[in-house]
């Protein structure tokens, strides 16, 4: 390439960045004086100026444009854009960097020579520590060129990787980019492989969808819900790269937290209180609670009384019943309701009644009574505890739903004493919040990016879906990698219970970041704990390593420490997964012989050490440059049965960027042994 080119775009660069630090300082001037019409608009102002500058930051190690795009117009002649993280205009307002979410940018992800969109040239740019380092030119225009593999976009793919993930922006592909910029109207479910991207094409849509329709979400809000707390920590900082900080972030756990966990059900108990089955139990147990009208409401008022017959008031509540609202609003009208007969009966005896009468007799304490002891305050955990602890209430509810050994697996077997002492499950607490809806509303968002949806249970799927009830979702998972006794078999019935049935589902199966070695070597668990579901495909250039070690028990120890030294020697991150059980004695091991690391799941936000522990049941949804993985079949017996551990298995074994190295002493899962590798394996 010409030096004279890489030099006049580096020089483009620092322009830009000069530009963007103008507008940043422009924009603290603003927020340091602004003033609005009163105390309170003036501190929103400050707010919202604040986070403007935020969003302005530049990260010298990174760069602001990481392409080009030469366009020919008939009617304009030639423009040329730079596509980068984020707009930069000039003092006089013109853009030098347009936004990668602009409409413009489109082409850049998805033009072709097929389908050139305009484009006569596509430059992409190589980068290191901030600085342009080497373009790369696609002539879309010029039939003489064939094209070919990117290896710019290649080096950025398989670039490795230190610390939580990153935004793909520079290489976002077709396919990926036309579920990021999906309608905002559309709720899209996205069954992706190991390495397809789903969770980075997740984030990238709330950033697109907050770009395309900032009013409205800014108002709404967006929510990013995940499995665990070291995948909002992995995942925490790719929308603040993208300039985007207002994103929630929340686990599926903590979404539903509205009261500490402290309780653990047996895997049957469990199951049952994800059923679908539930949401009518826990309806006919709230609405249980509203009495039926056998005496007369009376009413003084001065020196006369009023009296509504006791059919006139079940009438009311027959009707307030089959409205379709919640059962709190629903009884906030009851006293208004009650009032209104009162006021018709004074008509009929010739008084002439306003609004501030009725207002007047639906504050009475005869009517406020009254209505209390039809229509009572229902308190969700009050009617939960009931339940779990009441054999005839249970009974009465669940007649015709649960059979008899189904209702005795949800009573508890040494009941607490009071309800203050109960000792709730995290299924207790999605019932929970399935109680306290059915009582009131629960607000929606604007959207929801709902990750690792497989696991979650059709209870669970309902209270994400209360979130979005007048919103969208992106729904991002991979029905290969449930590894709950609950995890879904499809995505159309996952989709149902969180309300969207009519959601868009894409499926995403080329993998960029797992190497074509430990994806295969990861399928051959595919057919055995999710048959139907198609191999995916690597495009990765590098097949990446694969050691599979066969050890004596006594030696295991030393033999992972060995690796994670041998893996360290490259760049890039070291995750070293093994049973839970495993992984405090894996810990000393590393501590005796010098090795620092971190424990993820232990120590949250911990993104500084090159080296993490990673408990199996949390190395979902996050992946390392070399992957250690300490006997694989202890990983899949920890699990309630063989399905679920050959699943967490998968997972486990598809968390490797660059180069994967199994370690055992017990025998290996049938499906993964033997392994005869054709040459001598390399070293990670």
């Amino acid at each position: 390439m010409p030096a004279d080119d890489l030099s006049d775009e580096q020089h483009y660069l620092d322009h830009a960045r000069a530009e963007l630090a103008r507008m940043r300082v422009k924009t603290e001037a603003l927020r340091d004086s602004a003033i609005g019409g009163d105390k309170v608009s003036t501190e929103i102002l400050a707010l919202t100026l604040h986070r403007r500058v935020q969003s302005l930051a530049d990260d010298p190690t990174s760069t602001l444009f990481f392409g080009r795009l030469d366009l020919d117009h008939a009617e304009h002649g030639s423009e040329r854009w730079y596509v980068g993280r984020r707009h930069i205009n000039d003092d006089q307002g013109d853009p030098v960097v347009i936004d990668w979410r602009a409409e413009l940018s489109t082409a850049f992800y998805r033009a072709s020579r097929v389908r050139p969109m305009g484009v006569r040239l596509r430059r992409r740019f190589g980068v290191d520590k901030g600085r342009l380092t080497a373009y790369e030119d696609e002539h879309l225009a010029d039939p003489s060129e064939t094209g070919g593999r990117s290896a710019i976009l290649q080096q950025e793919i398989e670039r490795p990787r230190v610390g939580p993930m990153r935004d793909i922006v520079a290489t976002i592909q077709p396919e990926q980019d036309e579920i990021v910029r999906s309608d905002l109207g559309t709720t899209v479910c996205v069954q992706g492989a190991p390495g397809t991207g789903k969770t980075a094409v997740g984030l990238h849509r709330a950033a697109w969808l907050l770009y395309a329709h900032r009013d409205r979400l800014s108002r709404a809000g967006v929510l990013v819900v995940g499995p665990n707390r070291a995948f909002l920590d992995h995942i925490g900082s790719v929308l603040p790269a993208l300039g985007e900080v207002e994103v929630l972030h929340t686990t599926a756990a903590d979404l539903v937290g509205s009261a500490p966990a402290r309780g653990v059900d047996p895997t049957e108990s469990a199951v049952l209180k994800g059923d679908p089955r539930m949401a009518e139990l826990l309806r006919r147990a709230v609405w249980a609670h509203v009495g039926t009208a056998t005496e007369a409401l009376v009413v003084p008022r001065g020196a006369r009384k009023w009296r509504v017959a006791a059919y006139l008031v079940q009438g009311v509540l027959d009707e307030l019943r089959e409205r379709g609202v919640r059962y709190g609003a629903a009884g906030a009208m009851v006293p208004q309701r009650l009032a209104h007969l009162v006021l018709l009966a004074m008509e009929r005896a010739g008084d002439s009644p306003d609004d501030v009468v009725q207002d007047s007799v639906a504050r009475s304490t005869a009517v406020r009574q009254y209505a209390a002891t039809l229509w009572p305050t229902v308190d969700p955990k009050r009617v939960l505890h009931a339940l779990w602890t009441d054999t005839e209430l249970l009974g009465r509810h669940a007649d015709g739903l649960l059979s008899v050994e189904e209702q005795r697996i949800l009573l508890w077997a040494n009941p607490p004493r009071t309800r203050s002492a109960a000792r709730w499950s995290p299924a207790d607490l999605v019932l929970l919040d399935e109680l306290a809806d059915l009582v009131d509303r629960t607000p929606s968002l604007g959207h929801v990016i709902l990750d690792e949806a497989q696991d979650l249970s059709p209870m669970h799927l309902r209270a994400v879906g209360r979130r979005c009830s007048t919103g969208s979702a992106t729904v991002l998972g991979d029905i290969a990698q449930g590894t709950t006794p609950w995890a879904t078999a499809s995505w159309e019935e996952s989709l149902a219970h969180l309300g969207k049935p009519d959601a868009l589902v894409e499926v995403l199966d080329r993998g960029f970041r797992v190497p074509a070695a430990v994806i295969a070597y990861a399928a051959r668990l595919l057919p055995h704990m999710a048959p139907g579901l198609g191999v995916p495909e690597s495009v990765r250039d590098e097949p990446g390593d694969l050691v599979i070690a066969s050890v004596e028990a006594r030696g295991l120890a030393a033999s992972v420490v060995a690796a994670v030294r041998a893996a360290t020697q490259r760049p890039g991150s070291v995750g070293v997964i093994a049973a839970d059980a495993q992984i405090s004695v894996l810990s000393k091991a590393l501590s005796r012989n010098g090795i620092e690391h971190g424990t993820l799941g232990v120590d949250h936000g911990d993104i500084e050490h090159q080296i993490d522990l990673v408990p199996a049941t949390v190395a979902k949804g996050l992946e390392f440059d070399r992957v250690v993985v300490v006997e694989p079949t202890a990983i899949a017996d920890a699990e309630p049965d063989e399905r679920t551990g050959l699943r967490r298995l998968y997972v486990v074994l598809t968390r490797a960027v660059s180069g994967l190295h199994v370690i055992h002493s017990e025998p290996l899962p049938a499906a993964l042994s033997p392994v005869i590798p054709a040459d001598p394996p390399a070293e990670l």
